[in-house]
């Protein structure tokens, strides 16, 4: 489950939700801060209360993972593409991409059709996909900042290839020909930083009208600062209306990234660890479909708490090291994955192990993985306070804010869409929302 969405609720209410929930992660802290990887170091089972302790224990990973999968309906006729999305446009993109430019695509749209926008910049575009759907499918005019010259080309390639295959398609059926010629997106090479105002967003594409743009402005999985940067630069008179999808909270500046409002910054328990930003962004449900299979591979989280133990024993100031992925751990055993650990952190893989121990440590393989869980379960109300956060410094300027759910959480677990505009759009809110969900 994602963050969850604050429709309906007042602003005062909004304000006493961000109460609640540093209150309800102060008291659940230790399970949120812990890494899994001191599961035996730090007796982290020993820290749940026993009445919890009795409910998980002896839980297969499918009975945790109970009631956490759901497959979005347009994905039921082919799992490996979106059936709502044209073949030109799907092509190159990978099918969890394909729902999210469809769905963020015709928001944006919808929002720029009631905010009387001229248009869209989409911020972080990487290679383009979600502006060439935007620019060519939905007609939108589009200008596509990214910092990396690299990216940009490749998104030229694709707007030059996804032309081609256009006209040839109008070719085969002239009756189908739309009247006003398909734009491309206007692509900038230009790195935005989050501390200061980037014009280059601001300006008018060419063929704007007289008396500047009025500028949309979007990011797809915007990451880290950059969300915040798109959040600071909505103040710009320029800029009429936001729809933002946040990404790697961990990366947040601190301070500057979080908190952005003043009445999440003043409330006792705000203060978010990286470690607790960092699982706010793990994918739940991707992770939930591993334990309704049971895959091997959850074994290596007892694993790598072993190896952390044995660590530690031969160099106690050595921890949570690096360590470099072992091939196929799951397939070894337990003794065979902490020697070759050892070796990848600079230690002697010949060290005397307890071969009891490690024996005792991996029958709480179980644990491990529902400690885990545990942890991922309680993780959505995090982002939920740092998206919460981000409203609030929208509305406390006098600016209006909603978090609509538009993406499937099986396929996109950051699924909320901060959508703000200058003025109030009431209803309008509720026919931002695309129809399926």
């Amino acid at each position: 489950m994602p963050g969850v969405s604050v429709r309906g609720l007042s602003y005062e209410g909004r304000r006493q939700l961000a109460v609640n929930l540093t209150r309800v992660l102060s008291l659940y802290r230790p399970i949120l801060d812990a890494y899994i990887i001191e599961f035996f170091t730090d007796n982290l089972w020993g820290t749940l209360p026993g009445s919890w302790q009795e409910a998980l224990d002896g839980l297969t990973p499918p009975q945790l993972a109970t009631l956490l999968l759901e497959t979005p309906s347009e994905f039921l006729e082919n799992p490996s593409q979106s059936s709502r999305l044209t073949a030109p446009f799907r092509k190159h993109v990978r099918p969890k991409k394909q729902h999210e430019i469809r769905r963020l695509g015709e928001l944006v749209k919808k929002l720029s059709d009631v905010t009387a926008c001229t248009q869209v910049v989409d911020v972080g575009s990487g290679q383009g996909h979600l502006s060439r759907f935007m620019s060519l499918g939905l007609g939108l005019k589009v200008k596509s900042i990214e910092g990396d010259q690299r990216l940009v080309g490749r998104a030229q390639h694709l707007d030059q290839e996804l032309l081609q295959t256009l006209e040839k398609e109008d070719r085969r059926n002239p009756q189908g020909v739309q009247a006003s010629p398909r734009r491309s997106p206007h692509h900038v090479v230009r790195w935005v930083d989050p501390t200061a105002l980037c014009e280059e967003l601001l300006l008018p594409l060419e063929n704007s009208p007289r008396g500047g743009a009025r500028v949309l402005l979007t990011g797809l999985h915007a990451c880290g600062d950059l969300s915040v940067a798109l959040l600071r630069h909505f103040s710009r008179p320029e800029v009429a209306a936001l729809a933002l999808v946040g990404c790697c909270y961990m990366k947040l500046s601190d301070p500057g990234g979080y908190p952005l409002s003043q009445w999440v910054a003043a409330l006792p328990g705000s203060q978010l660890s990286y470690r607790l930003r960092e699982g706010a962004c793990h994918a739940l449900e991707e992770y939930a479909e591993r334990l309704q299979d049971e895959a091997p591979g959850l074994r290596t989280h007892c694993y790598r708490a072993a190896l952390e133990t044995a660590i530690r024993v031969a160099r106690p100031e050595l921890r949570r090291p690096g360590v470099q992925g072992i091939p196929r751990a799951h397939e070894i055993k337990i003794e065979q994955y902490v020697r070759r650990g050892l070796q990848r952190v600079g230690l002697d893989p010949q060290l005397p192990l307890d071969a009891a121990a490690l024996g005792a440590q991996q029958a709480q393989e179980n644990r491990v993985v529902a400690f885990f869980s545990l942890a991922l379960l309680l993780a959505p109300l995090v982002e939920t306070l740092i998206l919460l956060d981000r409203l609030l410094y929208i509305q406390e300027q006098g600016f209006h804010a909603e978090l609509l759910p538009i993406f499937s959480p099986e396929l996109s677990p950051r699924n909320l869409v901060l959508v703000a505009t200058k003025q109030p759009l009431g209803q309008a809110f509720s026919v931002l929302e695309t129809e399926d969900g």
